[in-house]
């Protein structure tokens, strides 16, 4: 067994885009850059006017307008809501990145304290733009700062005292720059992709929960419907059959009352074909526990693999009757993540897969198992990780070709969790399993425990009661 989701998922092809284009707003940008000038208008007139330095005031204030002119100019020309594409956001961080150099050259370089801010417009590149544009501006704040660290306009006091930091603690300093510009952008594109990621992923479970609550819903509408119109249309059928043997000297009105009772039979076959995606019990949202797993397995029971299924209590001592199964709330999000994990063990088995549950007074328990080759063992705690590979490359488990991003399985904890279930993933030859765990079986298995409040349903004694309209 191998990470997988079902390929024909739409709901998956969202989620399948690594583009961070028209992530930034203008508006933000703008916002950090009117902060920016505030502050180094500040230092420079504090330097200037309060701590006695010699600073290049013309210039300082040239290249602090520059940035007050390009916000001035954006301002007026793009609304407020506007998204910069990648190439654009990565243009405005270069300005500010060349802006804030050139401040720095003529306020002494490295020997300025505030050359740390250096790191800003890395940053904010690794949270919201592409690696190639992050990598671009990295290695341009790496060669300015660089730069910095060689050629400036050293400070000096009115006095003429040069204020200059020893060459050690310039390349000291240097480096803490550089390193921290590799590392900050580096942890911080981490952390973004891994958001980023996890929203997109939980975007794809919301999609494929709400596509399944749509056809648990139409399942019981159409079994209803079916359950509902059998009365009328077998009544349509007697009367139809009792004036077709009253009607033999009569051929043209026969012919009409045998073409009304084979409608009559045609419409009960259609109800009934479309009814198989419902369930028969009384209130079409409660079935015993195995009715409601072989319901989820159903789809992927004539792939070629051979499903084999035990529902029975933990102590078949202590239960009253064992043939009675516990009644459970068809949840789709149960149906839906118990159809991922059998398709996922399904995918990867050889010739057979084990669905097995278990209850007792405080939970119920269910365990998917086949008899491949088992979750990779340098991925077994990871797995229910969203676009999860293997780190190194290798041939399929199962099916050539096939490259999964572990989405199946996050879908499926997600949605199983969701109802209260605890999933755990393991392989049946794990030596630190019990022979009873084990039971003999190889490959890989999935455990879902529910506890026993989690979604048990009464045993429905009452009829069934008025259909309800669908509401988005």
């Amino acid at each position: 067994m191998a990470v997988t989701e079902p390929v024909n998922d739409p709901a998956l092809k969202l989620v399948q885009q690594e583009s961070r284009v028209d992530w930034v707003r203008l508006r933000t940008l703008l916002v950090l850059r009117w902060l920016a000038i505030l502050g180094q208008t500040v230092a420079v007139v504090i330097a200037a006017f309060y701590l006695g330095l010699r600073v290049e005031l013309g210039l300082c204030f040239m290249a602090i307008g520059a940035s007050v002119v390009s916000n001035l100019i954006a301002m007026s020309i793009f609304p407020e809501n506007q998204r910069l594409s990648d190439r654009d956001a990565m243009l405005t961080l270069l300005f500010d990145l060349s802006q804030l150099a050139f401040l720095l050259f003529l306020t002494g370089g490295l020997n300025n304290p505030f050359a740390l801010l250096i790191l800003a417009p890395v940053t904010i590149s690794a949270t919201a733009l592409t690696l190639r544009s992050t990598f671009i501006l990295g290695v341009l704040a790496i060669f300015l700062i660089s730069c910095l660290a060689l050629w400036y306009l050293p400070l000096t006091t009115v006095a003429g005292e040069v204020l200059q930091l020893p060459s050690l603690f310039i390349l000291g300093f240097w480096s803490s720059i550089v390193i921290g510009i590799l590392f900050l952008s580096a942890y911080a594109r981490r952390v973004a992709l891994e958001t980023h990621r996890m929203s997109q992923a939980l975007l794809a479970t919301q999609m494929a929960l709400a596509r399944e609550q749509k056809l648990t819903d139409l399942g019981g509408v159409v079994a209803a419907a079916a359950h509902e119109l059998g009365t009328p249309l077998a009544t349509i059928k007697l009367v139809s059959s009792e004036l077709l043997d009253e009607l033999d000297g009569q051929p043209e009105l026969a012919e009409d009352a045998a073409l009304i009772r084979d409608q009559a039979d045609r419409c009960r076959d259609i109800l009934r074909s479309m009814g198989r995606a419902g369930k028969d019990d009384l209130h079409l949202r409660r079935a015993p526990f195995g009715a409601v797993i072989k319901e989820a397995a159903d789809p992927h029971a004539d792939r070629g693999i051979e499903l084999h299924y035990d529902f029975h209590p933990s102590d078949p001592d202590d239960a009253d009757d064992p043939q009675q199964q516990p009644h459970i709330w068809r949840k789709p999000e149960v149906i839906h993540g118990v159809r991922n994990l059998v398709q996922n063990a399904v995918d990867f088995a050889q010739e057979q897969v084990w669905i097995s549950g278990e209850w007792d007074e405080t939970s119920l328990r269910l365990r998917i198992t086949d008899d491949g080759k088992g979750f990779p063992p340098d991925l077994l705690g990871r797995l229910g990780d969203p676009f999860l590979r293997r780190r190194s490359p290798g041939p399929s488990d199962g099916r050539p070709g096939y490259e999964g991003m572990g989405l199946g399985l996050f879908i499926a904890k997600t949605l199983l969790e969701r109802s209260g279930a605890k999933v755990r993933f393991l392989n049946a030859g794990d030596p630190f399993l019990t022979d009873g765990d084990a039971a003999g079986l190889t490959g890989a298995m999935v455990e879902v425990t529910w506890p026993d409040n989690a979604f048990l349903a009464d045993r429905p004694d009452e009829p069934l009661g008025q259909n309800m309209q669908i509401t988005d």
